[in-house]
């Protein structure tokens, strides 16, 4: 759900003007533009109020008022997986190109197909689907360590329009336009892979700073000739659900953070534009789920009253 600027502004007691100048400095994590109006989510913090806060620690506090709750049950959280599946597929899509609208998503997700729109397109959303149910049956399953196999695995469900290059590390060298970093030479992806993979097990930072500098260095390797991004995305996802956290969806609206978040990486070896990221859109997760378990409680309070 989302807050209009007047009543955002009303919320965290600050201007409308406060909240614009938020928004063109990447402070607003989330919001849409519908009509050339800017929409709030309606659970997101007050930027100004988490300036000096650790927000790992807050994080981890907040999870802790879940915790408190009733667990939902299976159907209430099935309900909520496959809404965010959509709007998920969606934003990662898009951060890679896709042109489906998002209510178009909604209708490939329902079997249809959209006539206007490139047959890529429809299997990318079809490959995002199929990958992310791939990952929430390995949450579900307990079947969830991190290896190359696994990676493999779920892009070989992100690639299904290319049938050759699904599932295997790329044989040949890339280049991202644009990027401050060049991609790892083909021979040696698997080596940096194995590295990777042994640093993320080896390190005892925080699960959620080691998920953003995996995210990083992924991408920097760039094993696979497609699919990379949305692929990684899936593994920050896989990793949060598997240490208890929820999974994100990092906006199409905040795509230019998300890249300035690699070049603030690659230039100046600061990861902390993509961990505030990752943890921004984590606390937004959070507040909506204590939102609907306290909704939820009061209304059964009601009930039995």
């Amino acid at each position: 759900m989302y807050l209009t600027i007047k009543q955002t502004s009303d919320k965290w007691n600050i201007s409308e003007q406060k909240i614009l100048d938020l928004i063109n400095q990447n402070k607003i994590y989330g919001f849409i533009k519908e009509n050339n109006e800017y929409k709030i989510p309606m659970d997101l913090d007050n930027p100004l109020d988490l300036i000096g806060v650790d927000l790992l620690e807050l994080i981890d506090k907040r999870m802790k008022i879940i915790e408190s709750f009733t667990p939902l049950e299976e159907h209430e959280l099935n309900r909520i997986n496959n809404d965010f599946a959509i709007e998920y597929a969606y934003n990662s899509n898009a951060i890679e190109g896709n042109t489906l609208s998002l209510r178009e998503v909604y209708f490939i997700f329902k079997g249809m197909v959209i006539d206007t729109k490139p047959l890529k397109d429809h299997l990318d959303v079809i490959g995002h689907k199929q990958a992310f149910e791939y990952v929430l049956d390995l949450i579900e399953n307990k079947h969830s360590l991190l290896t190359e196999e696994e990676i493999k695995k779920i892009h070989n469900l992100i690639l299904i329009h290319d049938w050759r290059n699904a599932g295997v590390y790329r044989n040949v060298p890339v280049v991202i336009f644009g990027s401050k970093h060049d991609v790892a030479d083909v021979y040696m992806i698997q080596a940096k892979m194995e590295q990777l993979l042994d640093w993320y097990y080896n390190s005892n930072e925080h699960i959620i700073k080691k998920i953003a500098k995996f995210h990083l260095d992924f991408e920097a390797i760039h094993p696979f000739i497609d699919g990379n991004g949305r692929t990684g995305r899936l593994l920050i996802n896989f990793e949060l659900m598997k240490n208890g956290y929820y999974p994100i969806d990092i906006k199409y609206i905040n795509r230019n953070l998300y890249y300035q978040a690699f070049d603030d990486y690659h230039s100046k070896n600061d990861l902390s534009t993509m961990l505030n990221l990752i943890a921004n859109y984590e606390l937004l997760r959070i507040n909506y789920f204590i939102r609907i378990l306290s909704d939820r409680e009061k209304l059964i309070k009601q009930i039995e009253e």
